[in-house]
């Protein structure tokens, strides 16, 4: 048999190895997520996201512990998500994190939050337009299209990092005009 046949057919056997053993735990992995980040959909994601990161890693690789390997993608999957929220919770705060995560769900606002916000919807649009393209189109993906990060930076063909770089400055910038802390 030929060399690069053998190899295709260990790389085969290996990433089938690979799946089976994902699918074996991912319930387990799946709770794992759910005890740190506390919501079982995103645990579901993140365990998704996990496999992605573990099926590239194992490609003609062979791990020495697999499962633990995997257990550990898992685990800073969920505690990068925690950060991440907790982040935005120190941002806005306490009972305002809570009022927005609500209208949110709500397609319309209130008039009262309209006349409310109203002003300060003023300023954070004319801090937006004072950003620079990458940063205000960052910006707008992050918070305004929810795309994910890893998004984003396909999209500006940026790394992810930068990508993270130009969401938080941009907005520390509508923070500032704002006279936020």
């Amino acid at each position: 048999m030929d060399a690069p046949v053998q190899k295709e057919q260990a790389s085969l056997s290996e990433n089938s190895l690979a799946l089976s053993l994902f699918l074996t735990h991912r319930s387990a992995l799946v709770k794992y997520a759910t005890g740190i980040v506390g919501n079982r959909a995103q645990a579901e994601d993140l365990v998704q996201e996990a496999w992605v990161r573990f099926d590239q890693a194992a490609e003609g690789t062979r791990l020495e512990e697999p499962l633990r390997y995997l257990h550990r993608i898992v685990r800073n999957l969920a505690l990068d998500w925690r950060r991440q929220t907790q982040r935005e919770r120190r941002v806005i705060s306490g009972g305002d994190f809570d009022t927005l995560t609500e209208r949110r769900a709500v397609d319309t606002p209130s008039p009262e939050s309209v006349a409310l916000y109203k002003d300060e919807l003023e300023i954070v649009i004319q801090a937006m337009a004072e950003l620079p393209e990458r940063t205000r189109i960052a910006l707008e993906m992050h918070r305004l299209g929810g795309c994910k990060l890893r998004e984003i930076a396909n999209f500006l063909n940026i790394s992810v990092a930068l990508a993270h770089i130009l969401v938080r400055d941009g907005v520390q910038h509508c923070k500032h005009r704002l006279g936020w802390p």
